[in-house]
């Protein structure tokens, strides 16, 4: 999606009439329903001329631009300016520009490529632009199908910073940002003539209009899940690039690391689903590793452990750890220099289970344990995912461990989701339809997240194995904890077909303990990941920390309108889960959390089945006709 798009000939008219913001503005209004704000506009009018003049001196007439590009899967990232046009030989070129109104810039040299400025009425701490032009560069080579494809499309990116002016080796241009500057140029306002220069060379054969159809009808590239990539991320490659605010949570975290003195640092990253928590907390794992840092990456959920581990080999299976083995029998207080806790919410009260060995056995708390062992602690938390009574992972349990272990406390909230095609409309549709907040509001059927309420679940599964047919281990299905789990199997040696609605029937994810397994088992820790998983239901446990291109969802009895059909309650007779009916006072809290949890773990869609019709009802009455 873009805000403006056009010759570049167009471009320079309008900016030289006074209109281009204006022009803007409207299209920004009809595509978000909202005016656009005065700084941004602001920043319209004032970078844009700038922008013109290079086209002139650049002589670039037969070249397209686009401003405010909107990146893949996601709604709140646009990228400032590209322009599109052929070189020298022929070449096919997407020029990638930031620009930055900055006048002053303090360098930061302990703070990786971080940089301190006045923005956004206040002086911060930001990412240098060649650090988020570098995410946008790879960011869209990972996920534009065309830059793999023939004749070679090539995306030069960079930084225009155009009231900036140059003092050889401070600000932007400190030796630190050497290498940066290097693959990211970032050009200031005396390097008009250059910027152009450089500009003429990329594009000054035209040809720009097709080029940017080439660009703009790209398909994108299956979306690379986290746990294909992990092996690649702690090899420390270039998989997924961090953007904006998750690379502000990685500079605060290592803003800490190796600082500590006489003081501990807890830091608390706050985001909703498909924010990029195990992303960051895999980015800095990598690089804590490559640094020689002593760090673990621990996580309550086996199944994504145990698929972390599998796929990154035996080298990098040790970094990754299940909470119950930091005691203060077996670890030493601050012997980590970094703990990273993902899923932070599934932190339970103790320790100790039933094979814990007894002169293992603790009285200390769990979050005191994972706090006391790490010089910095992370804890990577979502307070809407608590789903079980024992789990009581909180925020506001971490501040109150932090405060009696005398810790430094640092937050950070990520509010941009890269999963549900990058749709906030719909996450807050859904918290809206769970009653999490009083906002009555409505889907749109145009929504870019294919929403889709099935009349039967056989058709739900059908539509999920033509998806699962496109590509492997793209699809699977869940379902609330409302139907019995048989542990055995049954009289012909299969899994038990537990979960029935009418005539369908398919069997939950398997468990552990099967002596001879039927063909086709795969272990329950497996399912998200082995193609046979797709055959089979996932639950909560199971599918909380993954994702899927496409997820289907059975949404049992246990969530129904209240008599009023005012709001969704929770109906704790309806549920098998053995752990949630001892704990009737929290069961609707945990109900909902289970199905928002659910309802977001697809990327490109989710489909949906609905056991009890007046819930049906309820869900389709939020969405416009």
């Amino acid at each position: 999606m873009l805000i403006y798009q056009g010759l570049t000939t167009r471009f320079v008219e309008d900016v030289r009439n006074n209109v281009i913001a204006d022009i803007m503005s409207a299209n920004f209004a009809d595509r978000w329903g909202r005016k656009v704000g005065l700084s941004e506009f602001s920043s319209w009018q004032n970078s844009l001329s700038r922008v013109r003049d290079l086209i002139e001196i650049a002589e670039l007439d037969d070249n397209m631009i686009a401003l405010e590009y909107e990146i893949p899967y996601s709604q709140e990232n646009r990228i400032d300016c590209l322009l599109f046009g052929c070189g020298g030989s022929e070449t096919e070129n997407v020029v990638l520009i930031e620009l930055k109104q900055w006048s002053s810039v303090s360098a930061l040299p302990d703070d990786g490529n971080f940089v301190e400025t006045y923005t956004g009425g206040r002086e911060r701490i930001v990412p240098h632009p060649s650090q988020q032009v570098k995410g946008y560069h790879h960011y869209l080579k990972s996920f534009i199908a065309e830059f793999d494809n023939k004749p070679e499309l090539v995306l030069f990116s960079c930084a225009y910073c155009h009231n900036y002016k140059r003092e050889p080796g401070e600000g932007l241009h400190n030796p630190i940002y050497s290498k940066l500057i290097e693959d990211f140029p970032v050009y200031s306002k005396e390097d008009v003539q250059e910027f152009a220069s450089k500009l003429k060379g990329l594009l000054h054969a035209g040809d720009g209009f097709e080029i940017f159809n080439r660009f703009m009808q790209s398909p994108l590239k299956p979306s690379q899940k986290l746990l294909e990539n992990v092996t690649k991320v702690i090899k420390n490659e270039v998989v997924f690039s961090l953007l904006n605010e998750q690379l502000v949570a990685k500079n605060l975290i290592w803003s800490k690391v190796g600082k500590f003195k006489d003081r501990k640092s807890v830091i608390i990253v706050h985001g909703g689903p498909g924010t990029g928590k195990s992303l960051i907390a895999l980015n800095v794992l990598a690089e804590a590793a490559q640094r020689g840092k002593k760090v673990f990456y621990g996580c309550k959920s086996k199944p994504f452990i145990e698929g972390l581990k599998k796929l990154v080999g035996s080298d990098g299976a040790i970094l990754f750890s299940n909470l119950y083995r930091f005691l203060p029998s077996t670890m030493r207080e601050n012997e980590l220099d970094l703990l990273l806790i993902d899923e932070a919410h599934r932190i339970e009260k103790t320790s100790n289970h039933r094979y814990t060995k007894p002169e293992n056995k603790t009285d200390m708390p769990q979050i005191d344990q994972l706090i006391r062992c790490a010089k910095t602690s992370v804890f990577f938390i979502d307070d809407r995912q608590n789903v079980r009574s024992q789990e009581i992972g909180h925020s506001d349990l971490i501040k109150e461990s932090a405060a009696r272990s005398n810790c430094e406390l640092s937050e950070v909230t990520l509010l941009t989701q890269y999963r549900c095609m990058g749709s906030n409309d719909y996450l807050l549709w859904l918290e809206s339809v769970l009653g999490y907040t009083d906002d009555v509001r409505k889907l749109s059927k145009n929504d870019i997240f294919d929403f889709r309420i099935f009349q039967s679940p056989e058709t739900m599964y059908k539509e999920l194995s033509n998806r699962e047919a496109e590509k492997a281990n793209s699809a699977r299905m869940v379902a609330g904890f409302c139907w019995p789990w048989s542990k055995n199997l049954d009289a012909e040696g299969q899994l038990v077909r537990d979960v029935r609605i009418g005539t369908f029937a398919m069997p939950w994810e398997t468990h552990g303990n099967i002596t001879i397994p039927p063909a086709g088992y795969v272990k329950w820790f497996e399912w998200a990941y082995r193609p046979e998983g797709f055959k089979q239901i996932g639950c909560i446990y199971t599918a909380q920390g993954f994702e899927f291109d496409y997820v289907g969802v059975i949404v049992g009895d246990d969530l129904c309108p209240d008599p009023s059909e005012s709001r969704l309650q929770a109906n704790i007779g309806a549920t098998c889960d053995p752990t949630l009916r001892k704990n009737a006072d929290n069961f609707e809290r945990h109900a909902k959390n289970i199905y928002r949890t659910l309802l977001t773990r697809g990327i490109r869609g989710c489909y949906v089945y609905f056991t009890n019709k007046d819930t049906e009802r309820f869900f389709r009455s939020r969405i416009e006709p």
